[in-house]
Parts: structure tokens; sequence; C-alpha cells
């Protein structure tokens, strides 16, 4: 294996990181989604990546290893932006994003329980698990196409791109504030509509909703005084309407925790106001550097950036799909950038904007009075 196929099998296999998604709607009626991408490495070639409609893609394997199907060759009919990598030459290779017509979405780690057909249903697109973010983004405007789209027309195969088979599922939103989580199970691609907004990773998305019911009690509101054995206890502190919310890094205890700031939090008046309230969120269900320690590291492939042998919120993202802005911010560097779609368009190419993550702090010192 040549040193370019070994970057590109290692960027594959960094889309099998663990993560967390939520939906979002500010007052203004602004509709938002974000993610988290937890990992413990930046990814080989990772960066804002953008392609105009019209852009030649494949849904079906790799021109660097000869497995490319001709009939898997489309063309996009949206130009979408996100993280992903280009490293495949023939096909960007989009983590999440979203699109000039304010579909959004994106694929998070789905270990365990992923399971894909040997082969397409006949009459039907072959796609490949890494390449259904990008042939969402590029093929269709909202969630109810993207869910005609994959029932109907397309058909997931458990064929190895590069050697690799990533276990994902994938969450989409769109400007109704629909949402929508895929899954491929062992029983079939299931799709469960309008849900109630967020996803993490494995156990399904059907077990993670019944799970809610153990923490109906949980609110916003401070619990009163209280009479134990005769005796009346007042709160000395704030916050008991949420005892019992768990506070841990796996993946139930993130989607109980952003399912009850869903419910909760603050949305923001504006998109300015929501982009950033609803990175605060995102905040609550990352992940710390040095917390989530992992049993067995991986080798360095020498394409890795970053490498820690911890699990950590490498970067998040909130897209906008009234705007079509993508803003993100990594671990180190917490101050928010963002694209426009619109004006990276104007380029009518491919095109790639780094991560930038070395810390960076403003200076304020001579704004003093």
């Amino acid at each position: 294996m040549n040193k370019k196929t070994e970057r590109c099998q290692e960027a594959l296999e960094a889309l099998s990181a663990g993560c967390s998604a939520i939906a979002w709607e500010t007052e203004d009626g602004r509709h938002l989604w974000g993610r988290n991408f937890d990992y413990n490495r930046v990814a080989a070639d990772s960066k804002v990546t953008c392609f105009p409609p019209g852009t030649e893609f494949y849904t079906r394997g790799s021109g660097l290893d000869g497995s490319l199907d001709p009939a898997a060759r489309r063309r996009a009919a949206y130009g979408a932006v996100g993280m992903g990598t280009t490293v495949l030459g023939s096909t960007p290779v989009l983590y999440e994003g979203l699109n000039e017509a304010g579909l959004m979405g994106g694929q998070l780690y789905y270990r365990g329980c992923a399971r894909y057909p040997d082969a397409a249903r006949p009459g039907t697109l072959p796609l490949q698990p890494p390449f259904l973010v990008t042939l969402c983004l590029a093929a269709c405007a909202t969630v109810e196409e993207a869910a005609r789209l994959l029932t109907e027309q397309v058909s997931l195969v458990g064929e190895p791109l590069l050697g690799t088979v990533p276990p994902l599922h994938w969450m989409f939103s769109d400007r109704t504030g629909e949402s929508m989580v895929v899954e491929p199970d062992g029983d079939g691609l299931h799709l469960y509509r309008n849900t109630v907004g967020v996803m993490t990773n494995s156990p399904p998305y059907p077990w993670h909703r019944a799970n809610l019911l153990n923490y109906a009690h949980l609110r916003p509101l401070d619990y009163g005084a209280q009479d134990w054995g005769g005796e009346r206890l007042e709160p000395c502190f704030t916050g008991t309407g949420a005892a019992g919310l768990p506070g841990g890094w796996s993946s139930p205890a993130r989607f109980v925790r952003l399912a009850f700031l869903r419910q909760c939090a603050a949305r923001g008046r504006d998109e300015a106001e929501g982009a950033a309230l609803l990175f605060r969120l995102l905040h609550s269900a990352a992940f710390p550097l040095g917390a989530v320690e992992l049993t067995e590291v991986e080798a360095d492939t020498g394409f890795d950036r970053e490498a820690a042998p911890c699990d950590y919120t490498v970067y998040s993202s909130v897209q906008c799909a009234e705007s079509v802005r993508f803003y993100w911010m990594t671990y180190r560097n917490t101050r928010p950038r963002f694209v426009e779609l619109p004006r990276l368009l104007e380029h009518n190419r491919i095109l790639q904007i780094p991560l930038e993550t070395a810390p960076e702090f403003l200076d304020v010192t001579d704004r003093a009075q």
C-alpha cells in the first residue's frame, strides 16, 4: 500500500469516531444543526470542504485502488460545504455539512450496531457508507427528498473502501425544522422522522428515545423545601431540578443531556446568538482531553495531527439552513470561524479551508478606558 493510499485509509477510518448532534431553531425562525466530532486525533487532510453544483462524484469505489464503478458516477445538483476530505480524488467525502437548499446533516459512529447488505437491490444505486452525506447533500433539498432517495433509489452496501467499512448512522435536518435519523441495522435500513432532534452513538435511536422516560423528573425549575422526618429542609443551592441528569461521556448520557437542554435552554433571538448558544450546548457534551482514555491506542500513520491517547472533541460545527453558513471551532481554538456557501460557490471549483487548530486569543488591553 503506497503512502497516499495509507493516508486515505486513515482518513476513512476516522469516520468511525464518536459524536453528538442536535437540531436547533432560533426565536426568529432560523434553523441550525450542530455536532461534536469526537476522536483521538485530527484525521489526515480533514478541512472545511466545498464543492459546487455539477461536481462529478462516485457513490462506489475509488480511483486509488481501481475500484471506481462507472455506473455509480453522478453530478451534484446542489453545491455544499462541510468538514471533509478530498484525499480520494474521485469524490469529496463530507463528514457533515449543508447545501445551498438548506439541507443539513452528518454521520456519527454506530459501533456494534451498523449492518449493511452485501449487494444493492436490483435497480438501485449502490452506495458505500462514507459517501452517504455527500450524496444526500448533492442530490436533495429537504429531509423528505433525502428519505425518498435512501428508501427508493439507493442501496447501502457493505463493501470495503480501501479496506474499511466504517459503522455509521446519520442525522439530517432542513429549513422546515424536521429532523431525521437514518440507521442501517440487521433487519434493514430504518428512517426515523420528526425525531426529538438529538443523536449520539449506539444503541439505536429507538432505545435512546425510550430511555428518556427514565428522566421524566428532570426540569429547569428548582425543587423547593422538603420535609424529612418532621424537619423542613430549605435548599441552599440551585440546579436541583436537573438532579440525576447523567454527567458522563457515554452515548446514552450525552443523548439525555442534549435532549434535556434542547427542551429548556435559551434558543437565541437570531442566528448569531443562536449559533453562539448552540456551541455552548455542544460544549456540555464535549469530551475534555484526558477524560476519555482509550483502552487501545491506534498506531500513528504519519499523517495524523495532535494524536492523543484519549478521545476528545476535535471540533464542533454549527450550520444555518437559511444563511447557508458553516461555523466551526476546534478543541484548542475556541474562537468560532465561518464560511458562507454562496461566496464559496462563486469560485465554481472544489475548495478547502484549514481548521486552524492553534490557540487564538484576542488582546483587548488597548480598549481600556
